[in-house]
């Protein structure tokens, strides 16, 4: 039998098409669904957006996108209703999920891919049923706000800088690139698992509020073009141990690495990849992983890190849920520093 708390009479919902962009958003009311076997409904009180969602309705994004999904994979909230099945879970329970539901622990595989806001209904709705298994506790210290900005960028950095079987080691070097979401969490990461932390930014202004966050030292790569050259300055030759690389500038990366140094290629806001001399490769002995965001185990890891740290997710601003589109273009024009966040409820 399902369990419920005031269940909802009707639930409003973003929903959207790849290629329309965000002016193809629309809000609409429907039905509440009833959680079947294994399921819970949450609602949801807050969403977060990521660089995923402008390639969703953009029509970009590397993985399937189903017309009128209802989109966002990031977002955090209260279970309302449980179906039969499920044993782990309660009514009241703060949570979030994870962005692929079907990838427990392990390494990635085909039958992982389907992911939410994508080939899954995803976050932007008051109202979401999920899966018990895609679900994760949200720290108890962090507000739904900063809970909703963690399952994509928090988790990819994590993954970035833990989850290719040795991890960052205290005294290493790390290097993240720009200051979009899932560098900054690099930084905070970084810092707290002992590394020494390098940072480049294109904006004077940013670079005390990246040191603020833990960067030990900042690079402005508008003043300095060859960014990898004042890395190396700084290690004294070196070379750092290992590279969070959110602008697709692998050449540079991997002529900042250390022999047998790591690069966690994100992604490439710009889409325009230059082309890569295999040499470089060769020449740093260099590993160079492309992170998929990550597990459920991963994410639940990150979070008793975030919450033995008390560590906070840094918020550029918060729009109300009939704003939402403005939120997308602010995410898309202003080049926040920090989380967007959309609070539902």
């Amino acid at each position: 039998m399902t369990r419920t708390a005031d269940p909802a009479t009707t639930v409003r919902s973003y929903h959207a098409s790849p290629g329309l962009g965000i002016d193809g958003l629309s809000l609409r009311t429907g039905e509440p669904r009833v959680p079947g076997e294994g399921e819970v409904a949450v609602a949801v009180r807050a969403v977060s957006l990521s660089f995923r969602e402008l390639l969703v309705v953009r029509g970009t994004y590397v993985l399937p996108v189903e017309p009128d999904v209802v989109p966002v994979s990031d977002g955090s909230g209260e279970v309302v209703a449980v179906g039969p099945g499920v044993r782990r879970t309660a009514v009241g329970d703060r949570v979030t999920a994870t962005l692929f539901p079907r990838w427990q622990d392990g390494p990635l595989e085909a039958d992982h891919l389907p992911q939410l806001g994508g080939s899954l209904d995803g976050m932007l709705t008051e109202l979401a049923v999920l899966p018990e298994d895609a679900l994760v506790p949200v720290p108890g210290h962090l507000s739904h706000a900063e809970a909703a900005t963690l399952p994509c960028a928090a988790v990819t950095a994590w993954n970035a800088l833990t989850g290719d079987g040795t991890g960052v080691r205290p005294g290493q070097t790390v290097l993240t690139t720009g200051s979009g979401g899932v560098s900054l969490f690099t930084v905070q990461f970084a810092r707290l698992l002992g590394a020494r932390v390098l940072a480049t930014t294109g904006r004077a202004a940013r670079e005390d509020r990246l040191r603020a966050l833990g960067a030990d030292e900042v690079i402005n790569y508008r003043d300095v073009p060859d960014w990898h050259t004042a890395a190396r300055a700084l290690t004294s030759g070196r070379g750092v141990d290992r590279v969070v690389d959110t602008a697709g500038a692998l050449e540079q990366s991997l002529k900042s690495l250390a022999l047998g140094g790591h690069v966690a290629l994100v992604g490439d806001v710009t889409g325009a990849w230059a082309p890569l001399d295999p040499r470089l490769l060769l020449g740093a002995a260099a590993t160079v992983r492309t992170p998929a965001v990550g597990s459920r185990a991963q994410f639940v890891r990150m979070n008793e890190f975030i919450g033995r740290h008390r560590l906070r997710p840094v918020v550029d601003r918060v729009f109300p849920f009939e704003e939402a589109p403005a939120a997308y273009r602010h995410y898309e024009s202003a080049r926040p520093f920090g989380k967007v966040v959309i609070e539902v409820r």
